[in-house]
Parts: structure tokens; sequence; C-alpha cells
């Protein structure tokens, strides 16, 4: 029996290219951006609550309750507003206003439509209260507290405008004694409802707040497991992070790097003669020349003390030292004010590049005791480890 010949890709099941055209799909009408996909998502929904508000007015119609042309009109009415504004969110154009998703629009739009369904349906207008209470919620996970309250007055001020015309045009179908009833209702329950979503949308406001607080302490916390809080140099921790993926890299791609220890000269007579806090305040500014000297691919760190890491990528000895010098000489230069005290400082400096196949550890240890012989010398100097 011979084999099953294969499908052309022409004949695979549409079961399993569906997916892709779905969402395709909804890459066309949400588009790709996260943001604009829940804008247009929510005005999406709030479409669908209308046309089911539009399907229910046409069942009063079926039952005799409204009739069909003022009930056509307010339909049309009702879906072309609606996709009126999926359309202008869709465009981008809401992106211009204050508020680009439209949702308090919306909102205003969606119930001075439900005031005029309230005139249209007479017996059957009672359907109109739940409406309104879901357009209100639906503005409860967007809107201000202020903006809920807001618009609570306008439902009931809106709401009661349709009562009173409808009391006074047609006295037979809106009794007045009902349509006070009615107004009663609608002046407890809507305020009641606008307190409860300003509630709930204060507690976002706090829920959100929460959140940013939290992301900044976590940024800070990472900030201090990383940085050195004096110098604002990384740590010696992150430092050797840094050094082990910078060796893992060069003995993949066969390159070279420098390390190099710097030590401040005769640091301990200068907190002796003016104080720690001059002291701090000399580390402080020898990290923040130094990093503003060195280049960005190199990574300078504290070490511990008056020590000072310089991580030199790509690299060679001949060309690394002629920046350790320069980098000593602004460093030298520099004029370090704290309060009546002006110190210049002199750093000494070991290096040594690392050799393929040598472990980070003997690299730092060269350099290490290439810096021991350069303070052994004297003030400033820089030593190669051989």
């Amino acid at each position: 029996m011979p084999a099953p010949r294969p499908l052309p890709e022409d004949t695979e099941p549409a079961v399993l290219r569906s997916p892709t055209a779905m969402n395709r799909l909804l890459d066309v009408l949400l588009t790709t951006d996260p943001v604009q996909r829940v804008r247009l998502a929510q005005a999406g929904l709030a479409m669908l609550l209308m046309a089911a508000g539009v399907a229910a007015m046409h069942y009063f119609v079926a039952v005799g309750v409204a009739a069909l042309v003022p009930v056509m009109a307010w339909s049309a009415f009702t879906l072309v507003g609606m996709l009126v504004f999926f359309a202008l969110i869709r465009s981008g154009v809401s992106r211009r206003w204050s508020e680009p998703s439209l949702t308090v629009p919306q909102i205003l739009f969606a119930l001075a439509c439900s005031a005029g369904a309230y005139t249209l349906l007479g017996a059957g207008r009672g359907a109109v209260f739940p409406v309104v209470m879901v357009v209100l919620m639906f503005g409860m996970f967007v809107v201000s507290p202020r903006q809920m309250r807001w618009l609570s007055v306008y439902a009931v001020l809106l709401l009661g405008t349709a009562m009173a015309f409808m009391t006074m045009t047609q006295p037979r179908q809106y009794p007045l004694i009902i349509e006070v009833g009615h107004f009663l209702l609608v002046a407890t329950m809507l305020p009641a409802v606008s307190l409860l979503a300003g509630r709930l949308s204060r507690m976002r406001m706090r829920a959100r707040q929460q959140r940013v607080e939290l992301a900044q302490a976590l940024a800070r916390l990472r900030e201090n497991v990383t940085r050195d809080e004096l110098t604002g140099l990384i740590n010696k921790r992150h430092m050797l992070t840094l050094m082990s993926q910078e060796h893992q890299r060069c003995v993949r791609s066969g390159q070279s790097f420098c390390l190099a220890m710097l030590d401040v000269d005769r640091f301990k007579p200068i907190n002796e003669a003016h104080g720690y806090a001059v002291g701090d305040a000399v580390l402080s500014a020898l990290a923040q020349e130094a990093q503003r000297q060195v280049r960005v691919s190199d990574v300078l760190a504290r070490w511990g003390g008056e020590e000072f890491l310089l991580m030199m990528s790509d690299t060679r000895a001949a060309l690394a030292r002629g920046g350790l010098e320069r980098l000593q000489q602004r460093l030298a230069a520099l004029r370090i004010l704290h309060g009546a005290a002006a110190v210049h400082v002199t750093l000494s400096a070991g290096m040594a590049e690392h050799i393929a196949g040598e472990s980070l550890e003997r690299t730092l240890e060269r350099a290490t005791a290439a810096l021991a012989e350069a303070k052994a010398q004297g003030s400033g100097r820089v030593v190669v480890a051989s």
C-alpha cells in the first residue's frame, strides 16, 4: 500500500490556520500597540453592551410596548455614535486629547442614549435603570472619584429632565405620581453608585501608587546591592560578577582585557589631618572624575577603602598603560575642596593584562602585586605586571 502523500500547503486544514487568521483580524481591529489594544477592547465592550441595549429595545417593539420608527432612529444614532468613538481611538486621533480612551465621553453619550430610551419605552421604561447603573459602573476602573460624582449628577439631571418632559407631554403613559417615584429612586441610587465607584477608584489609585512606590523601592534596593553608597561606583561584589562575564567573553572571542588596581597615596594622613568627612569627599570626588575620564566600555569599581579597580575591555597592556597614566594625571590635577580644606592627591596603580588560559583570580593577584610594587617605588607610579 503506497504511503499517503503529504497535503500541499494550500490544502492545510482550516482548523490549523484559524488561530493565525484570528490573530491577524484582532491586529487589524485592535492594532498591535498593547496600550491601544486595551483602549479599543474597552470601547468594543461598551459597543457590545449598547448593541445588547438595542436588541432589548427591539424586543419591546416586538411585544408592542414601543413604536418601531423611533426605536429604529434611536438604534441607528446609538450604534453610529459608538462606532465613531471606536474609530477615533483606532485611528489614534483620541491621543491628541487628555483622555485617549474617551471613557468619560462614552459614558456621557451612553447616559444620553439611556435617557432617550426612557422616553420611548413607555411601560417598559423601568428596564433603563439597570442599564444606567451598568453604564456608571463602566467607569469605576478608569475615571476619578470627582468625575464619578459629576457623572452621577449629570445622569440624575438628564433622567429627571426626561421624566418631567414625558409627564408634561404624555401624562397618561408617564403619570406624575409614578415619575416622582422613579426620580426619587434615581436620585438615591445613582449617587450611591457614584460613592461606591469613587471609593473603588480611590482604592485603585492607592494600589497604583503603592505599585509605583514598590517599584521605586526595588530599584533603590537593586542600586544598593550593586553600588557603593559613598562613591556611586559599582561595588566589589558586582564587579566580581562583571569580571567573570568579561573573562568568559574573552575565552570565547580570544580577545584580552586589563585589570588595574588603583590606590590613593597617603590617604591615612588625610583622614588624620582633616577628618573622615574630608576623606570621604576625596574618595567621592576622585570616583566622579575618574568615571568621567574612562571609556564607556571600561568599568570602574570601588574595591575597598581607598582602593579602586578598573577593568579595561578589548585592550592590550601597552595601550592600557597610556590611558591609565592620563587618568592619573587628571586625578592628580584635581583640587578637592571640603569646607576650609583643599586637598590634592595622587594615585598609584598596578596593572595586569589577562593571559589566555589564566584564571581571573591569577590576573587579579598579578595586578595587586604590581600595585604593591608601584607603592614601594613612591607616589603616582604605574607598574605593569610581567
